[in-house]
């Protein structure tokens, strides 16, 4: 087994699969969560999150098979923490990113010719001319 799946191939396909690894809501709160604290419970978690065991087990399963966290047994319980500190840097840059992208958004809505139009008084519609 290849110690990184996909090694053999180019960089931004690796990339891609990195965000793949993250295209979904419950795991990017995983993501999230783990990046608050070193290590958490699985029970934590789904306390957390409010998510049945199964769910929650699926996607941490998806997270460790694209090396975003990483999971240690102690006793009975299972621990899971991001694999990478940079994971979290990722997060945020991701935050702000989208903070820009709503700002810009709504300055071009303020500005834009698409805005809602004015009314149109109730005569000057009928005499506009037919083409």
């Amino acid at each position: 087994m290849e110690a990184f799946p996909g090694a053999h191939r180019p960089l931004y396909e690796v990339k891609a699969n990195l965000f793949k690894g993250m295209a979904h809501p419950v795991r990017v709160r995983v993501l999230e969560i783990l990046s608050t604290s070193p290590d958490v419970s699985v029970t934590d978690l789904i306390s957390d999150m409010g998510v049945e065991a199964s769910r929650l087990s699926q996607h941490l399963s998806v997270l460790r098979t694209h090396h975003l966290v990483v999971s240690e047994r102690r006793g009975s319980q299972v621990f899971y923490s991001l694999a990478y500190p940079r994971v979290a840097d990722l997060l945020a840059t991701a935050k702000m990113l989208l903070g820009e992208v709503l700002e810009s958004t709504q300055q071009q809505l303020r500005t834009s010719e698409w805005a809602a139009p004015e009314p149109v008084e109730a005569g000057e519609a009928e005499s506009a001319p037919r083409r």
